[in-house]
């Protein structure tokens, strides 16, 4: 098979979203004929029908959809390159990108980072962070599409090299109005006989509470399901269940909201995060230097 360029693919993800040719070409500013050879060298190259003409235009076949979705993933890889690559020549020295997972990027890691790029000798370092799970923040660093990735310490990290960062204190939000509400701190098998307000299944906290309560021999009862620990909170203050956020997470919020914070006493709703990456040597200076200044603001 020849090698894919990627004005091809581009074409054809043009053609695949409008259906039709001549609104591809109008779409990617050529005449329809250059599409239709490029689409007739692809399928020539790959072997397969990537296409079923129709009287109004054409869609993909179950090897064209395949193709599409690759297309899509290659295409928006060389975007990233392009716009990596435009940032050194504009000047920067480096740019990292950085992974960390909701509880890292809700509590500290932001200010972390902005206080390493306000310091002089960083000004022209630019530091990308985007929220993943963190399963998916160790594949993407063992895949290499990010440098660095904050999470659980507790998280699988067979094959990466790690170094210390911040923790935290997992809690119990409840209205003031609720049981729990008399209470200063609380155990977390103790929570389990009311409704709770619980982020996405896949995330990490989940994860956690639902392994201790069946360690505790019960269940958790969700009232609701919410994407984020801001959406918790405000349904917590509607006083529609309770909801185990990191205290740290919590703290003004709360406050504002008028809410009890009671801290678990369990000793794993203590937690810490590590910073992970795959080989400390390989990491880009700029990398290199975020992750010792991450390390150093959290060993402080």
């Amino acid at each position: 098979m020849k090698d894919l360029d990627l004005t091809s693919l581009r074409y054809f993800v043009a053609v695949c979203e409008t259906g039709n040719i001549s609104r591809a070409a109008q779409q990617e500013h050529v005449v329809p004929s250059a599409i239709s050879k490029r689409l007739a060298h692809l399928e020539d190259d790959l072997q397969v029908p990537l296409f079923v003409r129709q009287r109004r235009g054409v869609v993909p076949t179950p090897a064209g959809e395949s193709l599409l979705e690759h297309s899509r993933a290659i295409l928006s890889s060389a975007n990233r390159i392009a716009q990596d690559m435009a940032s050194f020549g504009a000047g920067l020295r480096g740019q990292v990108r950085l992974l960390g997972t909701v509880s890292a990027i809700a509590e500290s890691l932001p200010d972390d980072v902005a206080g390493f790029m306000q310091m002089p000798e960083h000004h022209e370092i630019q530091v990308d962070i985007e929220e993943e799970l963190s399963r998916d923040i160790v594949r993407r660093i063992r895949e290499g599409s990010a440098s660095l990735g904050v999470l659980w310490d507790a998280s699988k990290l067979d094959g990466l090299q790690s170094a210390p960062y911040r923790a935290d204190h997992l809690a119990v939000v409840v209205h003031p109005h609720h049981p729990l509400a008399s209470r200063r701190r609380c155990r977390f098998e103790d929570t389990l006989d009311h409704q709770h307000v619980g982020l996405q299944a896949s995330s990490a906290v989940n994860r956690m509470l639902e392994r201790a309560a069946a360690v505790a021999g019960k269940r958790m009862a969700y009232r609701s399901t919410v994407s984020n620990f801001e959406a918790a909170l405000r349904v917590v203050q509607a006083n529609l269940g309770i909801s185990i956020i990191p205290k740290e997470v919590a703290g003004a919020n709360a406050e504002r909201l008028g809410l009890k914070v009671l801290p678990l006493t369990d000793a794993w709703a203590k937690r810490r995060f590590v910073i992970c990456f795959r080989d400390r040597d390989k990491l880009t200076r700029a990398a290199a230097m975020l992750l010792d200044y991450l390390s150093r603001v959290a060993r402080a």
